[in-house]
């Protein structure tokens, strides 16, 4: 079996993004259990400092790309220029909107001082506004994950705001129907059943090729650490919220089936591809504005090791290159190469003659 690594394989179809986004929800959900469980006595302006730094980067991304655009007139020529630099204004301001919220949480939590329907006003407005936002990323051919996922969780939303302000005093399990739903039917029967039934028919259909069969077994993996985790996050968390007094799981174990989902969601994001290109003002792939910006990557990009003697070639930007040669393989292949050349320069140097036809006699 021959074991590959190209670090530009790896970057080129590379979302950072989804890998920021990810990374900074994984530790923001570690410290909040830790939290709540009292095992760190941070406060939660502090608990909340992955998301603070996910919004930061966010504006500041959104400020350099504008800045760019503006100082940069002739870049709003390319290609498809406007729609990425309209889709980075939305998506800053459904962040600075969600940002609204998670401050209104934040004080909520440290002070009380608020009712929570009042707190999820803003998540509110942004799952309406969504649904507009929704068919436009699908007009023109955007991602919309943030914005779907807020769009179909509306009435969970409010569920949440009213039991959180006692206004009704129905079961967590019942608060949850709509997220039960949504996860069994859209997630369940949509992703990882289709996934799973897909992988089945390529791996057993014989015009499928290796590459096909293993990118519908990685989806169909994929799937299932993703949603399956996530279920057995909500039955934990509903048991726990329901009988607080006499449940013994922690709050760290309760959330711990979330930390596959994001791990998960993380690897994920190196095959995500897409990505809007104006974050920054870069313009370009991430996989090219790292290699622009460190060009000593070039060199690395552009080999790729296996564990065997034969050079299957390379994907990178130049030459195939070979991982290993000894001296004499070298000093044959210069000598081959010598004389080659030599025994060309010779043909090209020999006289033209003429071709002539003798007729034979009758």
């Amino acid at each position: 079996m021959c074991m590959e690594m190209n670090l530009q394989t790896l970057f080129q179809d590379f979302n950072p993004s989804k890998f920021v986004v990810h990374t900074c929800l994984l530790v923001f959900t570690a410290l909040l259990a830790l939290k709540f469980d009292e095992t760190i006595s941070w406060s939660f302006w502090a608990v909340f400092t992955p998301i603070w730094i996910w919004k930061f980067l966010v504006v500041l991304g959104a400020t350099v790309g504008t800045y760019v655009w503006w100082q940069y007139p002739h870049f709003r020529l390319e290609g498809e220029a406007y729609i990425h630099y309209k889709a980075m204004l939305i998506s800053l301001a459904i962040h600075l909107i969600l940002l609204m919220f998670e401050l209104l949480v934040c004080d909520q939590l440290t002070t009380s001082n608020h009712f929570w329907i009042l707190v999820f006003i803003p998540l509110i407005f942004i799952s309406i506004v969504s649904i507009a936002i929704c068919i436009w990323c699908v007009k023109h051919d955007r991602s919309y994950e943030l914005e779907l996922f807020c769009a179909v969780n509306i009435l969970q939303f409010i569920f949440l705001a009213l039991r959180l302000d006692k206004i009704i005093t129905w079961e967590w399990e019942v608060v949850f129907v709509p997220l039960w739903i949504l996860m069994c039917l859209s997630l369940v029967g949509e992703w990882v059943l289709y996934s799973i039934v897909f992988a089945g028919i390529l791996l057993r259909a014989p015009e499928a090729n290796i590459q096909q069969r293993r990118n519908s077994f990685n989806s169909a993996l994929a799937y299932t650490f993703t949603v399956i985790p996530i279920l057995v996050f909500q039955v934990l968390l509903t048991n726990k919220l329901d009988d607080p007094d006499h449940s013994k799981t922690s709050y760290l174990v309760v959330v711990s089936p979330l930390f596959v989902t994001y791990a998960t969601l993380i690897i994920m994001s190196f095959s995500s591809k897409g990505g809007n290109k104006w974050w920054f003002g870069i313009r370009k792939d991430f996989c090219q504005f790292l290699l622009s910006v460190f060009p000593l990557l070039q060199e690395y990009a552009n080999i790729a090791y296996n564990n065997n003697n034969v050079n299957r070639g390379s994907t990178g930007l130049g030459e195939a290159q070979e991982p290993y040669r000894d001296e004499e393989t070298d000093k044959k292949g210069k000598e081959g190469k010598k004389s080659n050349k030599n025994q060309k320069k010779n043909e090209a140097m020999k006289p033209v003659v003429p071709m002539t036809s003798i007729d034979m006699p009758d």
